[in-house]
């Protein structure tokens, strides 16, 4: 639980009573969670939230109990979830919109691994830029947990993925995943001129026709630069801060661009969309077509040494907290 706006130091690990589940919820016990930079985000104070707050939204386990009302669960089934506030816990409330049935051969902590960062790769592939064979992707922290994830699924839509990494083991690890072509932006001295030059270099001078920049603050001016005419800048994160205002003049000037800001919540609205993507991402999983990578896990008390870890942009894949 964190008490009040501050850095990782600031969360501690509480003792609560369990909390029976509503009428519509069930109560799962927790096999892993999973840690993401939206929880630093909110942790912080970046994005409001009201304190005292038990961080976490996205996690896997058994359900233990349910709800009076419930018929769509029931103790013993295994499940996952991606929005359910306070899951940095050994037991969570969900209710159906928040609950994705884990089919049989998905490990559960596989299962919280994939959640957020998958069905985020889902969506953006699939949905905010809908990509097809001939499209070239410029893809950043391609061997981080979202990067890993949305360079099998844009091979696998016929895309060609260029990623952005800072070391060889990471540059090992997005190739593995299918980047043609791996940029070592820790060698730029000037983020916003290099970083598009490199890229128009693979490209024959065109750009890409799409940037999916989870990175933000540092990586934005460059990423706008690397744009094909028409090109589609898809900002989903801000891992080295937020973007400040800039004058939309901008995208006209460089061709025509595109900007979004997408959000998981607006591509998750109806039962309909939610099972279409969960589905893909549990089958692809079980039929061994796309490969989760775990990179880290701690205790839940260590929840702290998991952010700073997070935060430091050293690890690869998927962090989880393991209660």
């Amino acid at each position: 639980m964190a008490p009040n706006p501050g850095g990782p130091q600031v969360m501690a690990l509480t003792e609560v009573p369990d909390a029976a589940p509503g009428a519509h919820e069930v109560l799962v016990q927790v096999a892993a969670c999973g840690v993401n930079y939206i929880d630093t985000y909110q942790r912080s104070g970046i994005y409001p939230i009201d304190f005292p707050f038990t961080p976490g939204l996205e996690g896997a386990g058994t359900v233990v109990e349910a709800g009076s009302e419930v018929d769509w669960a029931r103790p013993g089934d295994r499940v996952a979830w991606a929005s359910a506030a306070g899951s940095y816990a050994e037991r969570v409330r969900l209710s159906r919109d928040d609950c994705f049935h884990v089919p049989e051969g998905v490990p559960l902590e596989t299962a919280a691994a994939l959640m957020l960062q998958g069905l985020t790769a889902h969506y953006l592939s699939a949905s905010t830029f809908t990509l097809h064979a001939g499209h070239v992707a410029l893809v950043h922290a391609g061997a981080g947990g979202v990067g890993l994830l949305l360079t099998q699924l844009a091979r696998a839509r016929g895309a060609r993925v260029i990623s952005t990494v800072s070391s060889d083991e990471k540059e090992q690890l997005s190739r593995a995943a299918g980047a043609s072509e791996v940029i070592r932006y820790e060698r730029f001295r000037d983020m916003a001129a290099e970083l598009p030059a490199a890229v128009r270099d693979l490209t024959n001078g065109a750009g890409v026709d799409v940037v999916y920049d989870g990175v933000g603050a540092s990586t934005f001016d460059g990423s706008l630069a690397s744009l094909a005419v028409r090109g589609t800048m898809v900002l989903f994160g801000g891992a080295s801060g937020q973007v400040p205002d800039f004058n939309l003049q901008r995208l006209n000037r460089a061709g025509s661009l595109f900007l979004t800001r997408p959000s998981m919540g607006h591509y998750l609205r109806t039962d309909e969309e939610r099972a279409w993507r969960a589905g893909d991402l549990f089958a692809a999983v079980a039929t061994g077509e796309l490969d989760v990578r775990i990179g880290e896990t701690f205790p839940l008390a260590s929840a702290a040494s998991a952010h700073e870890a997070l935060q430091s942009r050293r690890t690869t894949g998927k962090v989880l907290l393991l209660p």
